[in-house]
């Protein structure tokens, strides 16, 4: 059976030269590289190598005082930038946070447990898949920390963050704003001087590279003003703001995953939207799908109802095809807290969200791969009980 993977949003496959690339390092380069011999120096080349390249890739000029600092996951630098941010501040007692009711666990964990803090939390509407941006208007003043998701990872939808963030700084100077771009970098023009950011977390394994690496963008002028502070203590690595031994390996995947993206990233964003065109138009014309399209969205991303039929059993039906794509967000899958945010903030009903399908697409997703989801889609349509 051939398989067909369009759960690219969940995790991609490791591209063949990230793997090679893992491989040498880890034959060679073996040093710790906070050592300051040989082997150790040869382990931190690695590492500046992979700096250089993703600092590239999002439109950072080589020699430009900026931070990356590597972590073990989007959720850690998600992490880092939420807590570093708040923490580099004294308590003022009053700390306003802005945010979207739809955010990846990643974050609203996060400012969860900082709600419980006594910390203030306003989570901005996303209906239609469009950042309310008047709300954000009405909530801007005392704000320290913005932190919103570049592009939805269950919808797809591309929030204008750009506009949001000048809203915010012209009635808060001093915000912190941090993007979420896990699901939007190598699939969208990314740079964080396009969205206004001053914060920018980014994944490994979302882009062809492994698994347990990331990495947060911090732009020049928070260093200088310490405006972030370490959540990690220890042997000051990573700048100080991430102390352990960084993951050489991984890391080196990383940029070798980025390297191969950027050498024909228009071709690869052109080859997604050609495919999520075709889908669109194939299956807008099924009876019994309907399609939840956000007014802007990523290529790569697609979310659909397939009525009557919960989500899981849609699922498993196409998986016993050898198609595979998701009910959801994969950090969410094993949750027991009810509906998906991000699809109740999009405006879905509760039965609505219950069949819904999110499909996501990568560069090497074909034609015929999306006529193998048609097909199973159509049989599903006829063969499955209603509920």
């Amino acid at each position: 059976m051939t398989e067909v993977y369009l759960d690219n949003s969940a995790t991609t496959k490791m591209s063949k030269r990230a793997t090679e690339k893992m491989l040498s390092v880890i034959e060679s380069t073996y040093g710790n590289p906070s050592s300051l011999h040989k082997k150790g120096l040869d382990s931190e080349h690695v590492i500046s190598e992979a700096r250089e390249i993703i600092l590239s890739s999002l439109g950072i000029a080589r020699g430009t005082k900026s931070e990356l600092i590597f972590c073990s996951s989007g959720t850690e630098a998600n992490n880092l930038a939420i807590f570093g941010t708040v923490f580099a501040k004294k308590r003022q007692g009053n700390e306003k946070i802005l945010t979207t009711r739809g955010e990846h666990s990643s974050v609203e964990e996060p400012l969860t447990y900082l709600e419980g803090l006594g910390y203030k939390i306003v989570r901005i509407p996303t209906e239609g898949g469009k950042l309310d941006l008047e709300a954000v208007r009405e909530n801007a003043k005392g704000v320290i920390l913005c932190t919103f998701m570049h592009v939805n990872n269950e919808t797809g939808a591309e929030y204008d963050l750009k506009s949001a963030f000048d809203i915010v700084r012209e009635q808060s100077p001093g915000v912190v704003c941090h993007a979420d771009c896990v699901q939007s970098y190598l699939k969208t023009s990314l740079s964080p001087k396009a969205i206004g950011a001053d914060l920018l977390s980014i994944s490994g394994h979302k882009v062809n590279g492994p698994k347990g690496v990331g990495a947060l963008y911090v732009r020049p002028e928070i260093v200088k003003a310490k405006k972030l502070v370490p959540v990690t203590l220890g042997g000051g690595q990573e700048g100080n703001f991430r102390s352990g031994t960084e993951n050489v390996y991984g890391i080196s995947a990383f940029g070798e995953a980025v390297r191969e993206h950027c050498e024909c990233l228009k071709s690869e964003l052109e080859g997604m939207k050609e495919i999520k065109a075709y889908l669109i138009d194939k299956l807008s014309k099924m009876e019994g799908i309907s399609l939840n399209l956000p007014e802007k969205s990523a290529p790569h991303i697609l979310n659909i109802e397939v009525k009557g039929i919960r989500s899981e059993t849609t699922l498993h039906y196409l998986s016993s095809r050898g198609v595979f794509v998701s009910s959801g967000s994969a950090c969410s899958s094993n949750s027991s807290k009810g509906h998906s945010r991000a699809l109740v903030s999009f405006g879905l009903r509760p039965y609505q969200i219950d069949s819904a399908i999110r499909i996501s697409l990568c560069p090497q997703t074909t034609k015929e791969d999306a006529d193998a989801l048609i097909d199973g889609l159509a049989e599903a349509i006829k063969r499955l009980a209603r509920r």
